[in-house]
């Protein structure tokens, strides 16, 4: 699969996404965090290790929301991702955010997937847009 046709803001992303194996996800121009309905962090690419310096060791297999991402543990980011679950919904959703975690305060826009039917939920980080 050619990654330099998937954009962060194209429509139906989510499938396409979740059908990349690890090393093509490296190559995606933005962030990719993928995590598990147990919140813990199960994909995470080469693009977000590199732009918030946080190597794969240090993130698989940890809470998202308590753990890597604090930050984002919040009614903007994990509360959307509850709600879609609670609500048995799909969820899709950008927004503009500020990082402020292990960084100065970086201007981002963030992509919320999730789908019932998949098990990995996640979360895309685009930075510079």
């Amino acid at each position: 699969m050619q990654t330099d046709a998937l954009a962060f803001d194209q429509p139906d992303l989510l499938p396409a996404l979740h059908a990349l194996d690890a090393d093509h996800a490296d190559t995606l121009p933005f962030g990719v965090i993928g995590f598990g309905a147990d919140g813990l962090v199960n994909r995470y690419n080469a693009t977000e290790c590199e732009a918030a310096g946080l190597g794969m060791q240090r993130v698989m297999g940890l809470p998202l929301f308590t753990v890597v991402a604090p930050c984002m543990n919040n009614y903007m980011v994990a509360q959307r991702f509850e709600e879609a679950v609670s609500g048995g919904a799909a969820l899709d959703a950008t927004l503009p955010y500020v990082l402020t975690l292990r960084m100065k305060p970086t201007s981002v826009r963030l992509r919320l997937l999730a789908d019932p039917s998949l098990a990995t939920r996640y979360v895309l980080v685009e930075r510079g847009a």
